[in-house]
């Protein structure tokens, strides 16, 4: 019995499915299509949580075969990241579009990522306070003692790593490995990799013109092809969101989630915060921040519902270039060092949130200015090297703990409900990166204004 209902289950899957791509062959516009797909899988997966449970064998085997549409699309954008990241860059160089103005953008990328940490941080701060969350009303479960044991070992080890070696872990020891994507930090390596690369490619064309014009043409070559593979994957986009939301919506852990519900709420509130001052900082550079939101929703909403930002990279590069008129040098800087440098939400939000919960039971005043002050720059400074996928915010908060000397068991006792906020850290810690690339362009006068105003987002 168990195995038909499952069957139904994959059948229904597959029928909606077919009901985008008759929207795809109607031309309804690809944003139109995610937000579909998104309403969909809300509505699939909240029926099966409510008939079948999430404790029920169908339900779990019925996600199982889910996932090869969902996880497997995650997968495949995952694939294209360092490649994309890598080609990018050297591209950038070789197409001479970075090299007057190298120092001045990544000084303002990285600038904008770790200053608007930093509100975040401050943001994050405010409303805990204002809503008065305290962690020593958290209860601890089987499974939250089991998170906090291998939280405890994780921590020792962050504990013995001293500030310059961890700057040191920025460096690509092994490029190789780097491009697997192997490390936490792997995403910056690469990108200082390619600019090496992108720097003596420069000397030798000084030097011996004739071997990096061939250098050029196999770049250029690679870009088109890992840019082809791209937009074959973007396209699947509205098909992997469906079946992404439909699993969050069936597995959720609902009870858990009405009693944390103060802390999901005020982290939405501090996200929501965030994402408006990135509206206002575009404001203030004269930009319609209507057109950003518009046009950013599609990536958005997959990054809300993925919870990777590094799957989300291949989308965050495309809106940036083909949507908001920043070139195609400043988008690549903007998206790959956002992926490990001043994530909003994940690096900025939620262990600014969690140090002030815990402070009282430290013996240390959350309102003393010293603390907030101390709280915000370990926020900013230690954002530097957090991992673009799911997880990366446990990463974080056990950074930022560990420096105050606050006790971590807090992070273990939200684990419930860690699949809900981390989907909205997501999308902020994307919202970031696309909005440094923005003002960064603006900046250096190598921003497309018409195609920022265009009203339509581009297809695929």
């Amino acid at each position: 019995m168990n195995t038909i209902l499952v069957i139904v289950n994959i059948a229904i899957l597959l029928l909606l499915m077919f009901g985008l791509f008759l929207m795809q062959k109607k031309h309804v516009s690809f944003s139109k299509r995610v937000f579909a797909g998104l309403g969909l899988g809300i509505i699939f997966g909240y029926l099966i949580h409510l008939i079948y449970g999430t404790a029920s064998v169908v339900t779990t085997e019925s996600i199982g075969w889910f996932n090869i549409v969902g996880t497997g699309y995650v997968k495949l954008l995952q694939m294209v990241v360092m490649p994309l990241v890598f080609i990018s860059i050297v591209g950038a160089f070789t197409k001479l579009k970075l090299t007057k103005n190298i120092g001045k953008i990544s000084f303002l990328v990285i600038g904008i990522l770790l200053g608007t940490t930093a509100i975040s941080a401050a943001i994050g701060i405010g409303t805990t306070l204002g809503f008065g969350l305290d962690g020593i009303e958290l209860t601890e479960g089987e499974a939250e003692a089991a998170r906090n044991a291998a939280l405890e070992e994780r921590a020792a080890g962050l504990q013995t790593m001293t500030a310059p070696q961890q700057i040191l872990e920025l460096f690509p020891a092994n490029p190789f490995l780097d491009l697997t994507g192997a490390r936490a930090t792997s995403t910056i390596a690469v990108v200082i990799f390619a600019a090496l690369i992108g720097i003596a490619y420069l000397g030798v064309k000084r030097k011996e013109p004739e071997h990096a014009e061939l250098f050029a043409k196999i770049v250029d070559s690679l870009y088109a092809v890992i840019m082809r593979i791209v937009t074959l994957i973007l396209r699947l986009t509205p098909y992997g969101i469906l079946a992404i939301i439909t699993k969050v919506a069936a597995t959720s852990n609902y009870d858990a989630i009405v009693s944390l519900g103060k802390f999901v709420i005020a982290s939405y509130v501090a996200l929501i915060l965030m994402f408006i001052v990135h509206l206002l900082l575009l404001s203030f550079a004269k930009l319609n921040p209507i057109f950003y939101l518009k046009k950013a929703l599609p990536t958005l909403t997959f990054a809300f519902t993925s919870r990777t930002s590094a799957g989300t990279l291949p989308m965050t590069i495309k809106t940036q270039t083909k949507d908001l008129g920043v070139s195609e040098g400043i988008a690549n800087f903007a998206g790959s060092f956002g992926l490990s440098i001043g994530q909003n939400g994940c690096a900025g939000v939620y262990p600014a949130m969690l140090a002030v919960m815990v402070a009282p039971a430290a013996g240390i005043d959350p309102l003393s200015p010293g603390f907030i002050i101390s709280l915000i720059l370990v926020v900013a400074i230690s954002s530097f090297g957090v991992a673009g996928v799911g997880g990366g915010a446990t990463f974080a908060a056990l950074i930022v703990l560990s420096i105050m000397n606050l006790p971590i068991a807090i992070v273990g006792l939200l684990i419930s409900v860690e699949p809900l906020i981390d989907m909205g850290r997501t999308a902020l810690n994307v919202s970031g990166a696309m909005t440094s690339g923005v003002l960064t362009s603006k900046a250096t006068g190598e921003f497309e204004e018409k195609t920022y105003q265009q009203p339509n987002v581009v297809e695929a």
